[in-house]
């Protein structure tokens, strides 16, 4: 056999492991099972009229729970004077913050079934993130987002604004209770002392970076607004001419 072909071969089976690692979280004995409850919630969602940013919503919550119990934190200062115990940074805080953004884009086209969509992402992040961290980050999903869509339905702003007002308000409440959780986790595993994760320096961080994701979206789609290729009322019920006032 060419050597050309074996690394071909060598390349596909290799890429095949990894794709089914990825489905099973690294049990590829539960394929079958795994692969048809992907196959039954995406239909699920497909039926309650959810598309692309549906798609890409459910999948991005199971992603970010996985990889807070499997991707190590920035450490951006170490405990000392300054910040007793440090400051970290997990590299993936700005793609949770665009979380809140994905949803609004989904309500959009969904309305409330959004919330069928959050359900299952949520459901399957116990699935493939380490359990302790999918209880936190799935409580502060759901109660976050929960916030992050009461107030994107009862506001009446553009969509621009409330992309903006609505991850403010959200992104303080999840990142509270994932601290916590993964707080509570690092004592339950690592035996550290309480505070080790939610303290002030460590929240605030990830309140920036959570809210630039969701800021760099509020500008572009302001952008798109005032260029008349969104209107940004179209899913309230009204219309740029008649808006409702403070908008």
């Amino acid at each position: 056999m060419p050597a050309l072909l074996k690394e071909l071969l060598f390349f596909m089976m290799t890429f095949w492991d990894g794709i089914v690692a990825a489905l099973t979280n690294s049990q590829p004995s539960l394929l079958f099972p795994v692969f048809l409850g992907l196959v039954l919630t995406s239909a699920v969602i497909w039926l309650a009229n959810g598309r692309f940013w549906a798609f890409v919503y459910f999948a991005t919550i199971p992603f970010l729970n996985w990889s807070f119990g499997m991707v190590d934190s920035i450490t951006i200062a170490t405990p000392g004077e300054t910040f007793a115990r440090g400051i970290e940074l997990h590299p993936l805080t700005v793609v949770t913050g665009l979380v809140f953004v994905f949803r609004d884009f989904v309500q959009r086209r969904m309305g409330h079934k959004v919330l069928i969509v959050m359900a299952l992402a949520i459901a399957w992040s116990f699935f493939y993130a380490w359990p302790v961290i999918a209880l936190a980050s799935g409580i502060a999903f759901a109660i976050s987002e929960i916030t992050d869509w009461l107030i994107f339905t009862f506001t009446k702003y553009r969509l621009s604004t409330r992309i903006l007002v609505s991850s403010a308000v959200a992104a303080p409440v999840d990142t509270t209770i994932f601290l916590y959780g993964a707080d509570l986790a690092r004592q339950m595993q690592l035996g550290d002392e309480p505070g080790n994760m939610l303290h002030l320096a460590n929240w605030i961080v990830f309140i920036i970076g959570k809210m630039s994701g969701a800021a760099v979206i509020s500008y572009y789609i302001r952008q798109r607004e005032k260029q008349g290729l969104i209107d940004p009322y179209d899913d309230d019920g009204f219309t740029p001419e008649s808006k409702p006032a403070g908008a």
